[in-house]
């Protein structure tokens, strides 16, 4: 047995393992064993039964509000277990301070963390809170609802149907976000080079309606990873990162992000992939399988939520991520999604056709996917077999198609094809 975050051990008893219990009630529960030492080993309590009791009248004297946990003793009656569930009346205090896990340590949490353990005990939202700014207009929302869903009279009442107003408190934060000015963050986008010293197009969409953001972000998608191509009489549409996976991914980051901090969501463009990192993690209540599974979806913004899926932008039942695989299931390179603490990232790559590829062709293949032109010097050092067998597999997969071949003699570049990197 190790410590984790949600496990801690103690070889004995001391007011230092309120702090944890402070965390585990705050967030995802846990277990605290006493009698065992940072090891694993088992140091034995003098007294077990007693000190169960000496932790409970500790527990009940100093957490605020009173937390749900078990006591169990182990190893016959040499251990304690203490099991400490994730309660509903947040925030749990030690000494007036809330505590949270941070990996194997317990800390206090900062004023922002605080604030949303508060909205969390009353199962209120950020999104509900009312909007500093009550001066809105709302011309992009009401044009939106009217393309989208035929609604031609969009007044207040609009808004209390789509839980954005008040009569009491006015316009709440979801509206302010809505609204077609205001104080909010959106997206940073950044179309790089060759490599990240180099820039190609650099745009920051913020205060506006994130309605008004998620269009333009699609139409500078649109520039950089779509094109026409002319077939006889017909002009098609040639996606090279398929356009249903990046309003997804997009869509999602906007509704499920937090908004209580001055931070962008961050599109980085290149000429291989789209990364998009969106700021906050998993909301609670949710496991990075979960998430990546589609097993269970939590609104984070529920009323943002339901605007987007009012007007089809999103499917309401978590599906995101499991459309986004499907959308590459044909495809040689796969989506990744990356979570951590305070942000989840999504990675697009440039949609590449699976043509049953070998294994050593495979190895070649991502080797090349790594630049724009590789010589045979460039790509030997990455595989196990010699150059006369890389350059015969680069004339295989030529005529395959799927690598072009520049130059000759010792100038002979190696280019994957562009039509290999484009949806059928």
């Amino acid at each position: 047995m190790r410590e984790t975050r949600q496990i801690e051990l103690k070889e004995k008893i001391s007011n230092t393992f309120l702090k944890t219990v402070s965390a585990f009630s705050n967030y995802d529960g846990g277990e605290i064993y006493f009698g065992i030492d940072d090891n694993g080993n088992i140091k034995e309590l003098a007294d077990a039964k007693q000190a169960c009791l000496d932790i409970e009248n500790k527990i009940n004297d100093n957490i605020i509000p009173q937390p749900d946990y078990t006591l169990e003793l182990q190893n016959n009656d040499k251990t304690i277990k203490l099991t400490v569930k994730s309660g509903i009346q947040k925030p749990y205090l030690y000494k007036s301070k809330a505590y949270k896990r941070n990996d194997t340590a317990t800390i206090e949490v900062d004023i922002l963390e605080l604030s949303r353990l508060i909205l969390e005990g009353k199962n209120i939202q950020f999104e509900d809170l009312p909007c500093k700014d009550q001066d809105l207009s709302f011309h992009i929302l009401s044009q939106k609802l009217k393309d989208h869903i035929q609604l031609e009279n969009f007044n207040q009442d609009t808004l209390r149907t789509l839980n954005l107003y008040n009569s009491n408190t006015g316009y709440n934060q979801a509206a302010g976000i809505l609204a077609d000015k205001n104080h909010f963050p959106g997206i940073d986008i950044v179309k790089f080079g060759e490599t990240i010293s180099v820039i190609h197009k650099r745009v920051t969409l913020d205060h506006m309606s994130i309605l008004d953001v998620y269009d333009q972000a699609l139409d500078i998608f649109k520039d950089y990873y779509q094109y026409e191509e002319i077939q006889g009489t017909d002009r098609k549409k040639i996606e090279m990162i398929p356009e249903a996976a990046f309003r997804e991914a997009v869509a999602n980051s906007l509704i499920h992000r937090v908004w209580d901090i001055n931070a962008q969501i961050k599109i980085a463009m290149f000429d291989d992939r789209i990364e998009i990192i969106s700021p906050g993690g998993l909301p609670p209540g949710i496991t990075e399988e979960e998430y990546l599974s589609g097993k269970i979806s939590i609104l984070r913004n529920r009323n943002l939520a339901n605007v987007f899926y009012r007007l089809g932008f999103v499917e309401i039942f978590g599906t995101g991520i499991t459309r986004i695989k499907q959308l590459y299931e044909q495809s040689l390179k796969q989506p990744a999604f990356e979570v951590s603490e305070n942000t989840i990232k999504v990675v697009l790559p440039v949609f590449e056709k699976n043509l049953n590829l070998t294994i050593d062709e495979q190895k070649v293949y991502q080797i090349l996917s790594k630049s724009m032109l590789k010589s045979i010097s460039d790509i030997t050092p990455h595989v196990a077999f010699g150059k006369s067998k890389t350059t015969q597999l680069l004339k295989e997969m030529s005529k395959k198609g799927i690598v072009k071949i520049e130059g000759r003699g010792r100038g002979t570049k190696y280019i994957i094809s562009n039509s290999n990197k484009k949806i059928p």
